[in-house]
Order: structure tokens, then sequence, then C-alpha cells
């Protein structure tokens, strides 16, 4: 089959079913999580969506969802920075769906650190909603993915191969979250698999960009146009459906910015 012929995560007839499986997306409520979980939950899958301040959102989703398949979706509060109740947050799956087959760990925050104004709270924060909580995610759900043969999907970013200017510490944490995903293929092998997504331009800050700067980046694209949250989350459903021998491995979904830099 064809990339021309992929569904998109509404359809109807996904590549492989999910049904049966339970899934996680942390940072569901809004944005690239939100794509995600639609595309999951179209393939047939019950979703734990993850949220820390977005309830309404993350309410609204759930509701869209369960109105497609009744309690096929459970909510889930919790700040991924406390490590603490990481374990509780993947009991929510055991305990909502009886286990947990894929883990996407999508939350993330994203904004500038210009050098010589880093203070250490970014640091913390930058590299914990980044790099920290989906290692002691990945940890804590180890166990059940090990008894389901699971999948881990990170939220990677092109520039944590190619530093963004500006943006030193997120550019820092991404290129954690690749070694990261790397490294947990080596250690949760032969049972789990882990990969990665690195977006490029597929969504804008929500505080908003350039439109000079915007037209810049999408002429630096071999396909010369920005891309959108449902062709990351299409790349977390390949891995979720059709890669049952990759694991290790960084996709990149970026237009091809990533080769013409």
């Amino acid at each position: 089959m064809t990339h021309d012929t992929l569904p998109t995560p509404s359809a109807a007839a996904p590549l492989a079913s999910l049904r049966g499986k339970t899934a996680m997306v942390t940072g569901a409520a809004r944005r690239i999580g939100a794509s995600v979980a639609r595309a999951l939950h179209a393939a047939g899958a019950n979703v734990v969506l993850h949220y820390r301040s977005s309830a309404d959102d993350a309410a609204a989703l759930a509701a869209e969802l369960n109105a497609l398949r009744p309690r096929s979706v459970r909510l889930a509060e919790c700040d991924l920075l406390e490590v603490a109740q990481l374990p509780a947050l993947v009991r929510t799956a055991a305990d909502a769906f009886g286990g947990l087959d894929v883990l996407v760990n999508n939350a993330s925050t994203f904004y500038p650190t210009p050098l010589g104004d880093i203070t250490p709270f970014d640091w913390d924060d930058l590299v914990g909603t980044n790099l920290k909580a989906p290692l002691f995610l990945s940890q804590a759900a180890a166990p059940l993915l090990h008894e389901s043969r699971g999948l881990i999907v990170n939220m990677a970013d092109i520039h944590g191969v190619k530093p963004l200017r500006r943006y030193p510490v997120y550019s820092v944490a991404k290129a954690g979250v690749i070694m990261l995903t790397k490294s947990l293929a080596r250690e949760l092998g032969p049972h789990v698999r882990v990969n990665a997504v690195a977006p490029g331009p597929v969504m804008w800050p929500e505080d908003g960009l350039d439109s000079t700067l915007q037209e810049n980046i999408v002429r630096r694209t071999a396909l010369k146009r920005a891309g959108s949250a449902e062709d990351v989350a299409r790349a977390c459903l390949f891995f979720a459906t059709e890669a049952p021998y990759v694991t290790g491995q960084v996709l990149a979904v970026d237009g091809g910015r990533s080769i013409g830099w």
C-alpha cells in the first residue's frame, strides 16, 4: 500500500485494527495530541487522554470520541513533573481497560530561551516536560507494556538534531528524547518497541510567529508547504499498526525540512 492510500485519522477503515488495545496519549487535549488520540481511536483503540490544565478541551474531546464509541475514552489529569504520580496515571489505563498497549509521550513545553536569559526554571521546565517526564512515565508503564508486547512513541523534533536558534534548552531536551528513544529500545526489547516521531513545521506556535519567518521556513522544505497535526498522527498510527519489526527509530515528519537546511 502506498503513502497516497493511507487513511486519514478519521477514516472508517484503518490500515490495521487496534480493536481491543489501549493507548495513552499525554498532552492529548489539544493540537497534535488530540489528533494522535483521534487517529488511534479511529483505528479501534480505547484511549486514555492525559491532560494537565486543559480540562475543558480534554472533556470535549472525550465526549466527541465516546459519542462515536461509548465508554472507549477515559480522562486522566496529572502533572507529569510530579514523578510520584506517574504510576497512578498508568494504573488509570489498567483500571479502565485492563492494560496498556501504546504509550504516546506527546506532552511538551516550547518557548525561547536566548543565551544570557536562561533561568534554572527554564531548564527544569523544558527538560522536565520534554525529557524527564517521558523517561519516568515510560519506566512506570514498562511492566504493562511488557505484558502486552506494546509500544512507546516519543514526540521528538527535527531541532533535536539541528538546533533552533534562540531555543537552546528546548533543542537540548529534544536531542535527549532522541537518545532516550534509542536507549529505551535497547532496554525494553525484545518485548516493547520504542520509536519517535520528529515533526518539522506542522503547527505554528500558539503565541504566533512572524509571517515572513513562516514563509522562510516553508520555503526551506522540500515539499514547499507546511504540514498538519494529522501528518504526525499518521506517523504514530504507522508505528502502532504497520511496524512490528521497527524499534529505536526516529521518523521525521517535516516535509523535507531537515534535508534542506
